[in-house]
């Protein structure tokens, strides 16, 4: 099957898709960054970069492909202006780069359409010929006259052997010349914790950013786990009140070790905020600024020491990200790649397992 990939990202969502005789020929991403690494990943791609609303390179997309019967269009805009981690502003203009999604599958005409987004997406307000309406409502009324649309559109990637609790809108849409309808496979009856995922990997210290605070706790000894299983760099303050802090409870129910500004007063925040998270459920969503403790339960669950505090006052490594995010062991980052660009795109991307067995409804009839 030949498909295309707009907002590419670096083509997390895609990672298995060799696996399952997907050809991605043409992806589209707008930062050049992110294109580098996606040919990294994926040199057999023709990537083109830059902006889709730019009708230059919105022209460019489609006169790529018009040679080309494509099976499949992925279309996964960036979702900062809906998410709860975003912006939550309705009318942000990203919320209406779906419409130019839309428009290149009219010209192109798939067999199969795949639009992912977060879940907000489902109320999300756009403007249409003058007419304020939902993306659903907009999508059905662009696209419902060629095409079949699931009926239920949230999925959550721990349904699909995917050890994180990742709640995502996604519209499966099928030509109706193929006389059939693509819905979400059965869920699955295991939900894999965060425990089996990562549980048998040894604990490890972050790095201090502070020189003066470094003999505080003993550098780990690294056993050559996987090459991105690296600790993480945090200030002294941070860490002390991380040791303090039980698997699944936040440092702000701490009396005496809670979060505080470089000047010693306390900081403000919200209760999901340096959090730990609990080893007997799935990891919470992974989101873009998973390398910081004060986002959103991003601290490692820890295990209780003789003493009473906690090991691992820190954030996930980036191998740890990859086994909850379902990537492969080998999953190969350029290395020119900084950490926060990797632990960015892979808070942003979406778990590839969950995509491989959505895509295994149709790529199985072909």
């Amino acid at each position: 099957m030949k498909a295309v990939s707009l907002f590419a990202n670096v083509g997390i969502a895609e990672t298995y898709f060799k696996d399952i005789n997907i050809d991605v020929v043409v992806a589209n991403e707008l930062l050049a960054e992110r294109a580098k690494f996606y040919k990294h990943l994926y040199p057999s791609t023709k990537m083109i970069v830059g902006d889709i609303t730019d009708k230059k390179v919105f022209n460019k997309i489609v006169k790529s492909v018009e040679n080309m019967k494509i099976d499949l269009l992925i279309a996964t805009p960036p979702c900062q202006g809906m998410s709860v981690a975003g912006s939550r502003n309705p009318y942000d203009e990203r919320n209406t780069l779906i419409k130019y999604a839309v428009d290149y599958a009219l010209i192109i005409k798939p067999r199969y359409i795949f639009f992912e987004n977060v879940v907000q997406q489902l109320k999300t307000p756009i403007e249409y010929n003058n007419e304020k309406m939902t993306i659903p409502d907009y999508i059905a009324k662009r696209l419902g006259n060629d095409y079949f649309i699931n009926d239920k559109k949230i999925i959550n990637a721990m349904d699909y052997g995917v050890p994180q609790n990742r709640k995502r809108a996604v519209f499966l849409l099928t030509r109706k010349d193929q006389n059939k309808k693509w819905n979400f496979p059965k869920k699955e009856k295991h939900i894999i914790t965060l425990k089996e995922a990562i549980g048998d990997l040894p604990s490890m210290n972050p790095l201090i950013r502070e020189k003066e605070f470094r003999d505080k706790i003993e550098v780990t000894k690294l056993n050559n786990v996987h090459p991105w299983h690296k600790p993480p760099t945090h200030a002294w303050r941070h860490i002390e009140c991380m040791i303090h802090t039980p698997t699944g409870h936040s440092a702000w129910e701490n009396e005496e070790y809670y979060p505080k500004k470089s000047d010693g007063s306390p900081s403000k925040g919200y209760d999901t905020t340096y959090h730990r998270m609990y080893w007997n459920k799935p990891a919470p969503t992974v989101t873009r600024y998973n390398g910081v403790m004060g986002s959103q339960m991003n601290v490692h669950p820890g295990r209780k020491q003789k003493d009473g505090t906690y090991s691992d006052p820190r954030v996930l490594t980036i191998y740890e990200l990859m086994k909850i995010s379902s990537l492969p062991d080998d999953w190969n980052p350029p290395e020119w790649a900084s950490e926060n660009l990797i632990r960015y795109v892979i808070g942003e991307g979406i778990p590839p397992l969950m995509v491989k067995k959505i895509m295994e409804e149709i790529c199985k009839e072909e």
